[in-house]
This record gives structure tokens, C-alpha cells and sequence, in this order.
């Protein structure tokens, strides 16, 4: 387990390298909200604070959206076990989306609830980098989801300044694609929180992972090479500071 969390955390690396996502005495939180990504993109960091050039801080912290079917009791028990200090908060996003505002577009109003509340979070602990886990698939859908739904070429960048709250967002898991993330998360037995969210499998994103998926079956390169134009071109803050190298 330890040969794959480090072969894991080489990936990390390049990207963290690639574009300067951690500077020496930085404090970052991982917004943990106990899916695999998040738990994967945790470990990793933790792994990595070990041997990192750069001296960091981590912690992890959850958002809870007030689904009654999300114990966080498991991640709450690996972050002690990995001397993490772990915050859980306790919020009414999901009343005040699904049950008082009745939202046509819940995941819009939930996203910006979600930001505003971890943001708060940040605040409190004099904490300026925020850690999300954002992956190589994730970064090919927002592509192509901005492409065919909103005809712009765009996408989330790897590093990402918020100058009205002052955090600066890393996504350091755009190099490992979803499905070695998955198996990671299985092979280290990880507490996966699942999702009750009704929008979960109902959006646009979903649409586009679905195609992207029938694409690949017949163009099984598709994804890295539209991942490789978004360095090339490049899109905004996508420039890599070295060659990169995709692991899939």
C-alpha cells in the first residue's frame, strides 16, 4: 500500500511543481468532503509533507451539507490516525437549497454556500491555500462543458487567486485521472462518504462524462489530448513551468 500512496504522490508532485501550488511555511486545508477524490488528494498531501522541499502545514476540512445519510465519524478517525487536525462543520445548506428555496438550479446556490461557508472556515484559521480535488477528468468535462454548453473555451485553472477572500485554490490531482484515484482509494480501504445529493446523476456534468465516456470507447487518447491542448494553447494559468507528464 505505501509503493502505491508513494507512486501515487509522484504524480502530486509534478503538479504541485509544475505550477508552484505550495510555497515553503504555507498552511493548507483540504476541503474534504468525503468522497474518494478528496480523502486520495489528503493522504497524498500528508504523504508528501513528509520528503517535500518546501516545509507546509495540512489539515482537512468537511462542509456538511446537512444530508442525514453523511456520517464523517470514519474521516474524522483516518485524520487522527494520520495526525491530521480535521474540522467538520455542521451547516443547513441542503434545507435552505432543496427545502425552503426549492431551487431550479440547486448546484449553483449549493456551490456558492459551500464556498462562502469554507471560506469562513479559512478566516478563522489564518489559513490562505485551499486544497481541492479536482482531477485530470474533471479539468477534460469543465472543458468541454463550457464548449458545448456555454460556447466558450475556459475551464478552472490549477491555481487560482481569490482576491475577495484572499485564498489561493490548488487543484493538485489534475494529472491522475479518476480511475487511478478509484483504485488508490480502494486499495488503501479509504471511508468513502457517498453522495445522497438528488442532483448527483441529473446534471449537465453528468451529460458530459457520459459522452465523453461513448467518445473513448472508440477514441480511447481523446481525453489526453484534449487535456494536452489546454497546456498547449495554452488556456489561461494552464502554461506548466516544466514539460509535463500525463498519468492516467
Amino acid at each position: 500500500m505505501d509503493r502505491a500512496l508513494n507512486e501515487f504522490t509522484g504524480t502530486v508532485r509534478r503538479a504541485v511543481d509544475d505550477y508552484d501550488m505550495i510555497e515553503a511555511g504555507d498552511k493548507v486545508a483540504v476541503g474534504v468532503s468525503g468522497g474518494k477524490d478528496s480523502l486520495v488528494l489528503l493522504l497524498a498531501l500528508n504523504h508528501l509533507k513528509r520528503f517535500y522541499p518546501k516545509p507546509f502545514e495540512l489539515e482537512a476540512i468537511t462542509i456538511e451539507l446537512g444530508f442525514e445519510d453523511m456520517d464523517f465519524t470514519p474521516v474524522k478517525a483516518l485524520c487522527a490516525e494520520q495526525d491530521i487536525p480535521y474540522t467538520c462543520l455542521k451547516t443547513d445548506i441542503k434545507e435552505i437549497v432543496f427545502d425552503v428555496r426549492k431551487e431550479d438550479n440547486p448546484c449553483s446556490l449549493c456551490a456558492k454556500m459551500r464556498r462562502g461557508a469554507i471560506n469562513d472556515a479559512l478566516k478563522e484559521r489564518g489559513i490562505k491555500k485551499l486544497a481541492l480535488g479536482h482531477h485530470f477528468d474533471d479539468a477534460v468535462e469543465t472543458f468541454m462543458l463550457s464548449l458545448l454548453f456555454e460556447g466558450r473555451i475556459s475551464c478552472f485553472r490549477p491555481v487560482t487567486y481569490l482576491d475577495r477572500s484572499g485564498v489561493t485554490q490548488i487543484r493538485p490531482l489534475i494529472y491522475a485521472g479518476e480511475q487511478k484515484i478509484a483504485n488508490l482509494a480502494a486499495a488503501l480501504d479509504l471511508p468513502v462518504v457517498e453522495n445522497p445529493c438528488p442532483q448527483d446523476k441529473g446534471s449537465k456534468r453528468y451529460e458530459v462524462k457520459q459522452l465523453l465516456k461513448t467518445m473513448c470507447a472508440e477514441y480511447p487518447d481523446m481525453k489526453s489530448k484534449i487535456f494536452g491542448a489546454m497546456q498547449r494553447n495554452p488556456l489561461p494559468g494552464w502554461q506548466p513551468k516544466e514539460n509535463w507528464r500525463l498519468s492516467k
